[in-house]
């Protein structure tokens, strides 16, 4: 079934195709606005889609946001990529999703971060994001630094995810959680 846009929508995405042709020659669509710091630090692969607002926060001067073949995002997605956040062919992001592999301080062991201080003036601290091919990331999920998605996986909606998630497993809740898992034996989930 296709998608039937009113007369502005068409026009809006008419002329963003037209600015994804002559800006990212092997994007598949980048919605306007998009909001890009430090484009020099973007790869991506054929194919890319995002929705409308999407935000990359990059440094610039090194590629630190790797992202593969054939992946949409949806409305709002936003990316924090100072070390290096990897994603694989053929992920779905929904809408309102946050990936970063950075944050504001540390707040576990010894050399923790005291909440006197302003979270601006507290150190940052980074640690790699990969998320495998083949991953579907529901609405509204973040993804905090330092997490591995396997292939297959399936994060729920509004789904903090704080820790590695093996493939092809389904996760869901604030911390996630493994709900299902697929059996390769049966070809279910289970």
């Amino acid at each position: 079934m296709a998608n039937k846009y009113s007369a502005s929508e068409f026009t809006s995405t008419l002329f963003a195709l037209f600015c994804t042709k002559l800006f990212f020659r092997n994007a598949r669509l980048i919605r306007r606005p998009v909001y890009m710091r430090g484009k020099a630090s973007i790869s991506y692969g054929k194919g890319l889609t995002t929705g409308h607002g999407c935000r990359f926060d990059l440094p610039g001067d090194k590629k630190t946001l790797l992202i593969g073949e054939h992946c949409e995002m949806g409305d709002y997605t936003h990316i924090v990529a100072h070390e290096k956040v990897e994603i694989g062919d053929h992920v779905l992001i929904a809408s309102k999703v946050f990936i970063s592999d950075t944050s504001h301080g540390i707040y576990r062991g010894e050399n923790s971060s005291a909440p006197t201080e302003r979270p601006n003036n507290r150190s940052l601290v980074t640690a790699s994001v990969k998320i495998g091919d083949r991953v579907w990331i529901g609405e509204n999920v973040v993804i905090l630094y330092g997490v591995t998605i396997g292939e297959g996986a399936i994060i729920g909606a509004n789904s903090l995810v704080n820790k590695d998630v093996k493939e092809n497993t389904i996760v869901a809740g604030s911390p996630a959680k493994p709900i299902k898992s697929w059996d390769n034996s049966k070809n279910i989930w289970k």
